[in-house]
């Protein structure tokens, strides 16, 4: 996680469980905004049986882990997630699953909403996030290679 990433809960709040009401990231570091991410395997099928909130949570979970990777990002550097249950009835299930993927000593702000449903028929769940990492440090120039030089055979 970038080192200029404070996560605070204000002494004049309640204790959240399991998130953080703030976090603050100053400085040059690089933001990385990932897209809801549902339970899909890699044919793009959802995954466990009608109705199996549980599989498709950790496999949205899972999937999100697999974004975060892609631009070397781990669970830890999250510092946002937006999720969507088309049931609150499961939000036990989603904090279970939840807290098995993130920091739970520094977990991410976090924002929790029942909807009428998703985009994907059949989907029960959704997360996205937010995660900061330090600055790249700057690249250097690349030297422009010189053209092979063509060995020239003498001729008899």
């Amino acid at each position: 996680m970038a080192g200029n990433v404070r996560f605070l809960n204000p002494k004049t709040m309640a204790k959240p469980p399991g998130y953080t009401y703030v976090v603050e990231a100053t400085g040059p570091n690089r933001l990385i905004f990932i897209a809801g991410q549902l339970g899909l395997d890699l044919d793009n099928k959802l995954v466990g049986g009608a109705g199996d909130f549980r599989a498709q949570c950790a496999k949205a979970f899972e999937n999100l882990g697999y974004a975060l990777a892609g631009v070397g990002a781990t669970f830890n550097d999250v510092v946002k997630i937006n999720n969507y249950l088309v049931d609150m009835s499961h939000i036990a299930i989603f904090r279970e699953v939840r807290d098995a993927f993130l920091n739970t000593k520094a977990p991410p702000a976090s924002t929790t909403v029942a909807i009428s449903q998703l985009a994907r028929p059949g989907a029960l769940f959704e997360v996205e996030a937010i995660a900061v990492l330090p600055a790249k440090a700057a690249a250097k120039p690349s030297k422009a290679k010189s053209p092979a030089k063509k060995s020239k055979k003498k001729k008899r």
